[in-house]
């Protein structure tokens, strides 16, 4: 059953645009079971996070707190390790068409390319040392590569063919710009962790514009993006899903099965545009599976080694599958119902 329940008061997105409604959902007595399969990185206390795959069968991650790149061979279990500057804290990592590996070197302030072949890494520093600090970087299909900047509390754009970066600086030191999404308008979305709101950027302009959320204590921390160009994003402080229609402003949300204990990070979307994140308040970490259609909560399993906190995953359509990195020292592989 589910009980809707509109926000008293009323909550303007920038523009002016009303956005104010809650909806509490029940959850199913039974979820659907998910396939989950998990690699010890053989590289103890390194963090391994944010697995990126490279159309050849490998999987590459950072290991945060280990200062490397890695790549696993799923079939074989086999790893192989590449050594960063000691200090360089990778913070992310994604994989172009062409195989070349990025990452964001976080405590060394620049974005790193990384040849597969040859293992050699060019850097590419922030022009402004106040953006001292990569945070998560994705590509849209043009090519050029958006990032977000959190404490240094910049949004950037950067094209690898040129190497040129440009930077948005935020309103405020506070923002904390944390996930980033590309839409079909090649528009970035990012969460604004250190605020209740969304933000996005004119991809010509650069322009910023702001959408709050419902909840002025709401702290959006990783975000998605469906086929109609809702934003989805999970609210780590309160315990909610929720979805941000930008061309109205509207909001609604669902509060996660484990409630305001449940401290949901991690998040993907699937092929068939249901949300799947991670409940990091509960141990072992949750898996869950959310259909949008219905509007609850479908499918679910523990993650088998703990998790310890599930930070960012990504979904590979060609297999229909969910990578992620745990702090429990695994990389992790979720099979979609």
């Amino acid at each position: 059953m589910l009980i809707t329940l509109v926000a008293s008061g009323l909550l303007l997105a920038a523009g002016g645009v009303p956005a104010a409604e809650a909806v509490a959902t029940s959850v199913p007595p039974a979820l659907a079971p998910v396939d989950i399969k998990e690699w010890t990185v053989p590289w103890a206390d390194s963090r391994p996070r944010d697995p990126y795959p490279d159309g050849q069968g490998g999987i590459w991650f950072v290991g945060q707190t280990g200062h490397y790149v890695a790549r696993l061979d799923p079939k074989s279990g086999e790893f192989k390790r590449i050594a960063l500057e000691p200090g360089t804290g990778p913070h992310n990592l994604i994989v172009d068409p062409k195989g070349t590996v990025w990452f964001s070197g976080n405590l060394k302030g620049y974005i790193g390319r990384l040849d597969p072949a040859t293992e050699k890494i060019t850097k590419y520093p922030m022009p402004d040392p106040e953006a001292r600090d990569p945070h998560t970087l994705v590509f849209g299909k043009d090519g050029v590569m958006w990032f977000t900047v959190q404490f240094g509390a910049f949004v950037g754009r950067f094209d690898p063919k040129s190497g040129d970066v440009r930077l948005v600086k935020m309103p405020a030191k506070s923002t904390r710009p944390y996930g980033i999404v590309i839409d079909s308008k090649g528009r970035p979305f990012f969460n604004e962790f250190g605020t209740s709101k969304i933000g996005t950027l004119d991809p010509a302009t650069l322009a910023l514009k702001e959408y709050a959320l419902p909840d002025p204590g709401a702290r959006s921390r990783r975000i998605g993006m469906t086929r109609d160009d809702k934003v989805w994003y999970v609210d780590y402080a309160r315990g909610y899903l929720g979805r941000l229609d930008p061309r109205t402003g509207e909001v609604k949300e669902w509060p996660a099965p484990s409630g305001d204990q449940s401290l949901p990070y991690a998040m993907a979307v699937d092929d068939r545009d249901r949300l799947w994140i991670v409940e990091t308040g509960p141990q072992p970490n949750r898996f869950l599976g959310f259909d949008p259609k219905e509007e609850k909560f479908f499918a679910g399993a523990p993650v088998p080694g703990g998790g310890g906190t599930v930070r960012h995953m990504v979904f590979v359509p060609a297999t229909r599958e969910i990578w992620f990195g745990t702090d429990k020292n695994t990389i992790g592989r979720a099979r979609v119902p």
